[in-house]
């Protein structure tokens, strides 16, 4: 099998923007897709989540137009040689750039075995419970009433992003406790705690009976994170987006820095490298909190990459919805009994409806042998 073509679409929905913290401003989300043809017939489909302050961004995307005439003639079944190729050919190269050439392929391979890539991947289950993941809202009775919402729809777990100020985010949790005490709580700080106030809160979280307490600094801040974990029963992980080799995560697994781990495909550089993160953290003996957060095939990916290991406790369903399912005929929503469930068709088995997709293209790449690689802006 030889890759013949690779095409890269940069799609812009009008959606409603959103932010995550009070000092976040509003972002737009670009959805990065990848297409990579075979003279099989076998079309390997990917995508990435940017989201920028702006406009809608391309940056993924320039970063692979360096990349793809090296794909061109390779088989796409030699993963890891091809991403050995490509490390040292944009320097440094944004993981996400890395993601999309990696889940394409492995979507060219669960489609050649005619599988779904978590059943590649060790297939540990079909189905992981789900929490709802919120946006940043203005009033706490804003996020109760999202609360009972997803309680309806079958969620027994609401993560909030929050003010991302102790004092508030405190408000918030103590009125969601006192509402609905039965439900599973996280709160995501977005890194922007100091140390005593993080200490505070996480204390304050562990007597609500929070099911974590999530980014209260920067990931890389290893010596506080290992104060906050130290003094505190309940979990507390990072976000995700900070340590993205695995040299440095398998360091903060070492020294048990965080109660336990968190990333994705996206910040590890697709689904190979993510898979290493997760078997790290299970061989020390960790959960590995994978994000997925995100448009629809961002989540696949992710999703596919818990379902295969069994230390991931949860799948994050983001919301609102409609804002990740643009362009797509399958979407992932959690079932009625708070449960996201696998895939059934081959790859990443989530179709794109191409059509829609590209109503809202706003830029593009070709690369095919023996042709100049074609940029198109719309």
């Amino acid at each position: 099998m030889e890759i013949t073509k690779i095409e890269v679409h940069v799609i812009g929905p009008e959606d409603k923007r959103y932010t995550w913290s009070e000092d976040i401003e509003e972002v737009y989300q670009s959805n990065t897709l990848i297409k990579i043809f075979t003279d099989e017939d076998i079309v390997g489909e990917a995508a990435i989540w940017n989201a920028t302050y702006f406009e809608y961004d391309k940056y993924t995307a320039e970063s692979l137009r360096h990349l793809l005439p090296i794909l061109i003639g390779k088989d796409p079944l030699n993963r890891e040689e091809i991403l050995y190729d490509i490390r040292p050919r944009v320097f440094p190269q944004p993981p996400g750039a890395q993601a999309l050439i990696d889940n394409a392929l492995w979507d060219i391979l669960g489609k050649k075995c005619k599988s779904p890539i978590y059943k590649i991947l060790g297939g540990r289950r079909n189905r992981i419970k789900s929490y709802a993941s919120t946006v940043m809202y203005n009033t706490i009775d804003e996020y109760l009433k999202v609360v009972d919402e997803m309680k309806e729809q079958g969620f027994s777990a609401v993560k909030f992003h929050t003010y991302c100020i102790p004092k508030k985010d405190l408000e918030l949790a103590e009125a969601a406790r006192k509402a609905f005490p039965s439900m599973s709580f996280m709160i995501d700080a977005e890194n922007n705690y100091d140390l005593e106030s993080s200490l505070i809160v996480a204390k304050k979280l562990e007597k609500l009976e929070f099911t974590w307490f999530e980014a209260p600094l920067p990931d890389y801040d290893f010596a506080g994170y290992k104060k906050i974990t130290d003094s505190v029963g309940i979990k507390v992980i990072p976000s995700g987006n900070w340590v993205v080799d695995l040299q440095r995560f398998s360091e903060a697994i070492h020294n048990k820095v965080w109660s336990a781990t968190r990333t994705d495909m996206a910040m590890m550089g697709g689904i190979t490298n993510c898979k290493k993160a997760i078997d790290l953290s299970s061989a020390g003996g960790l959960d590995c909190e994978i994000m997925s957060w995100g448009y629809t095939l961002v989540s696949a990916a992710n999703l596919h990459l818990m379902l295969s290991s069994d230390n991931c406790s949860y799948y994050e369903q983001p919301l609102p919805y409609n804002n990740f399912e643009f362009g797509m005929k399958d979407v992932l929503r959690t079932s009625q009994d708070g449960y996201m469930y696998a895939p059934t068709k081959p790859g990443l088995g989530m179709e794109i409806d191409w059509d829609k997709m590209m109503s809202k293209n706003i830029y593009s790449i070709t690369c095919e042998e023996g042709k100049k690689i074609s940029l198109v802006h719309s």
